[in-house]
């Protein structure tokens, strides 16, 4: 028998049908993580006594001026990490030169407004070791309007963080209420650091609360959490802020932070341990390095462990911004 004849197996074979083109793959969506921060702007006199304080007489001391305010250090650090952001505050008119160039350094984009007659807010800041004693006026701050914050500005962001400064300090509480629905509506996450115990506490602690509503993580540290539930043990306080929002993350200092997501267990995330020569900060610092990890991935505890490594930092410089 002849072997077959391949032109003619060829010719038999059924007819090929050229293959389809692939489906188009639509474009991945850019990812959020543009942060607006919203709040204080302030000039900071930090001082570090040299000896115990004498009363009445002189006590050698450490004295610098540093540009400051919670709101402001969170923009900075994020900005250090090449995170985009953008910062929405008020200073006295004289000033919104140099905060805007000092902000723009870090690579924030500051939308910073004067005011013709106040001035800008000034913290004198006594350190005494891993505590702290706060003399301030708010100044302008006392001034700054939520709806300086645009849907255009909105638009595309991850979050919008506020602090408890605005909150307590708002010249226009419906305001500031509707800025947090409509960033909510824009789909962007909505933060706060409560800030400030003796703030919560003269406001009126279920006020606060409401004004918190429709906040999705908040970065309180322990007192001020004490303060929020009247709840002591700090496992229990996070507990109790986790059941009203997502995202908790209780600041510890030298204990590191708990942090709690969408009702789960505590989870203990210890410090970096560091040698503290000034704790001013390290709060909004911890607060930039979890936001700007939780914009790229909403881990909250990935995000804890980035907050406590950039807290690290902010101890070991006086001053609540990075190092240039």
């Amino acid at each position: 028998m002849s072997a077959p004849d391949p032109a003619g197996a060829e010719q038999r074979a059924p007819e090929q049908r050229a293959p389809a083109p692939p489906t188009p793959v639509p474009p991945i969506p850019e990812l959020r993580r543009r942060i607006v921060v919203f709040g204080d702007v302030i000039d900071d006199i930090v001082v570090v006594p040299q000896e115990p304080v004498r009363p009445d007489t002189d006590t050698s001391s450490s004295i610098r001026h540093r540009a400051g305010g919670s709101a402001a250090n969170v923009a900075a650090w994020l900005g250090s990490l090449d995170a985009p952001v953008a910062l929405v505050g008020i200073v006295g008119a004289e000033d919104v030169d140099r905060h805007t160039a000092g902000l723009a350094a870090f690579g924030v984009r500051p939308l910073i407004d004067g005011h013709p007659e106040l001035p800008t807010g000034t913290i004198v800041v006594i350190v005494d070791g891993e505590r702290r004693t706060m003399l301030t006026e708010r100044g302008a701050n006392s001034r700054l309007d939520p709806r300086r914050v645009t849907d255009e500005l909105l638009d595309g962001a991850a979050v919008l963080h506020l602090t408890g400064y605005s909150i307590v300090d708002s010249p226009d509480p419906d305001a500031l209420a509707d800025l947090v629905r409509r960033a909510t509506r824009c789909g962007v996450a909505v933060s706060v650091d409560p800030a400030s115990a003796g703030y919560i506490l003269d406001f009126g602690v279920s006020r606060f609360l409401d004004a918190m509503s429709g906040a999705a993580l908040v970065f309180p540290n322990l007192d001020e959490g004490r303060a929020l539930t009247g709840e002591s043990d700090p496992l229990e306080v996070a507990a109790s802020l986790g059941r009203r929002f997502r995202v908790v993350a209780l600041t510890r200092g030298a204990d590191g932070a708990i942090v709690v997501q969408d009702g789960g267990a505590p989870v203990i995330v210890p410090a970096v341990p560091s040698r503290i020569l000034d704790p001013t900060g390290a709060g909004d610092a911890f607060c930039a390095g979890f936001l700007s990890a939780w914009s790229t991935l909403p881990d909250a505890v990935a995000a804890a462990k980035a907050g406590v490594r950039v807290a690290e930092r902010a101890v070991t410089a006086i001053g609540g911004r990075p190092r240039r």
